[in-house]
């Protein structure tokens, strides 16, 4: 009998041992601010101690008892082996039905940012004539304002870029092409004011030097999984791999000298490129080394035209080198973005400079690569197919519109426009052009607003150009960005938790203000008409 007594021992302790609780620290799934569970724990502990304590004294006083030989007590062991299994798969139980329940308020937790049901949805939303209203009291902007401004950013961006070429050192230093418009402002729905105007200006090394592009798609790159979307720029001699002037492949010999390049100029170039343009110790373009050239260049051609002109040129933002703001006497305000890009061999593809203050010495050789040229032709050629005054334009400003609004109110979130265009373009493949009349205005105003929510409810919204199969023929992106694997633009919502949070606040509170917004900007008289001497001024 002591023998089965000291088996019960030993399961209750095994048992014991694997409470829940007594690995309490070790367990990061149990919420230890979760009063109720912690106290109901504690009284099963409580209890178990107890049936562990009465089998003790039962085990005490059997021994206390003398021994019998008669074979009837061999049920007592069947008693001894059932109880102390019982016992044991009780614990086993509870302690998985309280981990299943940990496992639950865990999930619950990390999807607590957004609640379940389709909240777009239950939005209300004003009818098209108050939502048409809204939109063409206080968001559209008069094609003639945009196509001045225009048309005066473009001709001053030109004069300035040749006083730069004329500063620049034609033998060593970066060939600077013509300016290309792109964005909001050259689609034709721009929302904010002041207007700015979005120009790339394309450049290339001098002579004998040239760009060897490495793609994230492109097998062999050692492109990190978090710079998808981006390639790096290998500055090489152009007859490293390909013809080239005779000069740099053959030794000429002391008393031979080269009719197109001197010793003295090949040295002054090599020692442009790798002090200037290059991250230090590689061969890579660095991004902040092409801002410092960038600024330069551009203060020092102001410094040669700007007696021409009667305002000031000055940066709006040091961490960007373009981003410009001319000031007239009289007080206004013109601000515009000249960023300096590469161009993607010969595609209208183009590594964009982005410069911020977060960017660490390893992301500095990662270029971002844009497709705005092809985004436009893109958006350009799906509005040819839809009727006469379509609501295409009119749902992207007034989504935002509103994204703007709600970023005043609760500061930035990973949302922007940029997604929003991109959502849009995603539905203008996939809809018939029919059902973009401007009558369904509502509707496809809460189409943008459910494919955004269920972009972030799944943390995926995919490139409309990169690996999409729908895109039309006529759109001439190339061949390897049809084939790729479509690029996910809210991968970081993924990677940063707190990121998502505030992108999901931020969204739930857009669309709760959404109703009020819209009916503040369109006030009603009482009879049920628009007001329709609103300041349209934002």
């Amino acid at each position: 009998m002591q023998g089965g007594i000291f088996k019960v021992c030993v399961v209750v302790a095994a048992a014991i041992l694997n409470h829940p609780l007594f690995l309490q620290r070790e367990n990061t799934t149990i919420p230890e601010r979760d009063a109720e569970v912690i106290s109901r724990m504690k009284d099963h502990e409580e209890r178990l101690l107890a049936e562990k304590v009465r089998l003790e004294q039962e085990v005490s006083r059997a021994d206390q008892e003398p021994p019998k030989a008669d074979p009837e007590d061999s049920p007592s062991w069947d008693f001894w082996s059932a109880l102390s299994m019982i016992i044991f798969l009780t614990i086993e139980i509870w302690r998985q039905d309280y981990q299943d329940t940990a496992m639950q308020d865990a999930n619950h937790e990390e999807e607590d940012y957004f609640p379940a049901g389709n909240i777009s949805a239950r939005t209300p939303l004003p009818d098209k004539a108050v939502l048409g209203s809204f939109h063409e009291r206080c968001i559209r902007i008069s094609g003639n304002e945009s196509w001045r401004l225009r048309e005066f950013v473009e001709g001053f961006a030109d004069d300035l870029l040749e006083a730069l070429r004329s500063v620049c050192n034609r033998d060593a230093d970066m060939e600077v092409e013509d300016c290309i418009g792109v964005g909001s402002m050259y689609e034709n729905w721009r929302v904010s004011k002041p207007l700015v105007c979005d120009l790339i200006v394309p450049f290339a090394p001098p002579e004998p030097y040239r760009f060897k592009f490495q793609l994230w798609c492109n097998s062999g790159n050692n492109i990190p999984p978090d710079r998808q979307g981006c390639g790096r720029i290998k500055v090489v001699k152009a007859n490293e791999d390909g013809p080239g002037c005779l000069c740099g492949k053959t030794n000429l010999g002391e008393d031979m000298l080269c009719l197109l390049h001197s010793k003295n100029e090949k040295l002054k170039v090599s020692d442009a490129m790798d002090d200037v343009l290059c991250s230090k110790n590689t061969p890579y373009l660095a991004k902040d080394q092409v801002m410092k050239w960038f600024q330069i260049s551009i203060t020092k051609a102001w410094n040669r035209i700007s007696h021409k002109y009667d305002f000031e040129l000055m940066f709006r933002n040091l961490d960007s080198p373009g981003a410009l703001k001319i000031r007239f006497r009289s007080g206004k305000l013109i601000t515009f973005n000249i960023t300096p890009v590469v161009q993607l061999e010969d595609t209208d593809a183009y590594f964009v400079s982005h410069f911020t203050l977060n960017d660490d010495n390893a992301s500095d050789i990662y270029w971002p690569l844009t497709f705005a040229v092809y985004e436009k032709n893109l958006l350009k050629s799906l509005s040819k197919r839809l009727p006469d005054n379509p609501c295409h334009i009119s749902c992207l400003q007034i989504v935002s519109f509103l994204n703007r609004k709600q970023t005043s109110l609760t500061g930035k979130s990973a949302l922007t426009n940029y997604h929003l265009k991109t959502i849009l373009l995603h539905l203008l493949l996939s809809k018939p052009s029919s059902e973009w009349r401007s009558e369904h205005l509502e509707k496809r105003l809460r189409d943008v607003l459910r494919f955004l929510e269920k972009s972030l409810q799944e943390k995926k919204l995919y490139h409309v150009l990169i690996g999409n199969k729908q895109v039309p023929k006529d759109v001439t992106i190339p061949s390897v960005f049809r084939a790729v694997e479509p690029l996910n633009l809210f991968r970081p919502l993924v990677l940063h938790r707190s990121l998502y949070a505030k992108t999901m606040e931020h969204f739930q509170e857009m669309l709760k203000n959404a109703p009020v917004l819209i009916q503040e900007y369109t006030p009603h008289f009482p009879n049920g008409s628009v007001h329709t001497s609103l300041n349209a001024s934002l």
